[in-house]
């Protein structure tokens, strides 16, 4: 089994809340990842978007493209629109050798917005789930005709977040859609990842290491804050540093042989926690959980 180690910029540079390590270089962010001991990296807001400039950069800080998120809004647009606009995000992850998309629904979501509680989140109504289920497996199908697996990401403040709504989506799509587990999304949103895990093994195709702050957490469900002022707040941390139970889910994954990316995603303030440090102690304990588990 050859489950490999990657990481995502967001500690570094946030994607959505742009002044968190806005003025970070990315060669800093990718000289301290792979000085971390990870090999691989998602795209983050401050990487070249073509592959002739990016394929290079990651070279010479011998790191490999994991993957890069996807926002769609299949909720507003057919299937082939979707498929259209997702074509040159689609093409850059191919031509550097990804295997995985990620790929989450934002049509309608509160996750990016510090104005609006998490209490406001978007919700599916029970007769809508065939057919939003039906165009994202129509979307699957094709990103796999690209050798990429779409790999969904329940997200906090999006319409997949909970556990029932994991269910409700892991039942309305077909195989060609995977699962992205994100053990911090999970755990915040009230779930079990190594439920989900015992659950969707055979379907998980990504897997996000985020631990959590359970006094940040309680604080952010009793306050109800927005996604982004838990995330200042710092409910999210990397794993070994929270709450969270990795070795269910790590145990799990390893019974179906799973042998893709094991990442390590993390947003918090890098002026309070700084970005190596807690890389470096991201990639030390996932690396010792996964080993338990006998994933490597």
């Amino acid at each position: 089994m050859a489950v490999t180690f990657g990481t995502n910029p967001i500690a570094w540079s946030n994607d959505d809340l742009l002044e968190l390590g806005g003025d970070t270089p990315l060669e800093t962010c990718l000289s301290e990842a792979r000085a971390a001991g990870f090999t691989g990296i998602e795209l983050g807001n401050k990487f070249p978007r073509d592959a002739a400039t990016l394929r290079p950069t990651l070279d010479a800080f011998d790191l490999k493209l994991v993957s890069g998120w996807y926002s769609c809004a299949l909720l507003e647009r057919s299937a082939k629109d979707e498929i259209e606009a997702l074509h040159d995000h689609l093409s850059l992850l191919e031509a550097l050798g990804c295997t995985v998309l990620v790929f989450a629904e934002t049509s309608n979501a509160i996750h990016g917005d510090r104005a609006v509680p998490l209490s406001s989140r978007p919700t599916m109504a029970t007769g809508d789930w065939a057919a939003f289920g039906g165009a994202m497996t129509e979307v699957a199908a094709h990103a796999a005709g690209h050798g990429l697996a779409l790999s969904y990401h329940h997200h906090m403040g999006t319409v997949v977040q909970s556990a029932e709504d994991i269910d409700a989506f892991m039942n309305a799509t077909g195989d060609a859609v995977g699962l992205l587990l994100d053990t911090g999304h999970a755990t915040f949103a009230g779930a079990d990842p190594g439920a989900l895990a015992e659950a969707y093994a055979g379907r998980i195709t990504h897997f996000h290491a985020k631990d959590v702050r359970s006094e940040v957490m309680d604080k952010a469900r009793d306050q109800d804050m927005s996604f982004l002022d838990a995330v200042v707040e710092g409910v999210f941390t990397v794993p070994g540093d929270g709450c969270v139970d990795f070795l269910k889910p790590l145990m799990e994954l390893n019974d179906v042989a799973y042998d893709g990316w094991l990442v390590v995603e993390a947003e918090q303030d890098p002026e309070v926690a700084n970005p190596r440090q807690y890389a470096t102690l991201g990639y030390t304990n996932l690396a010792r959980m996964a080993a338990e588990a006998g994933l490597v």
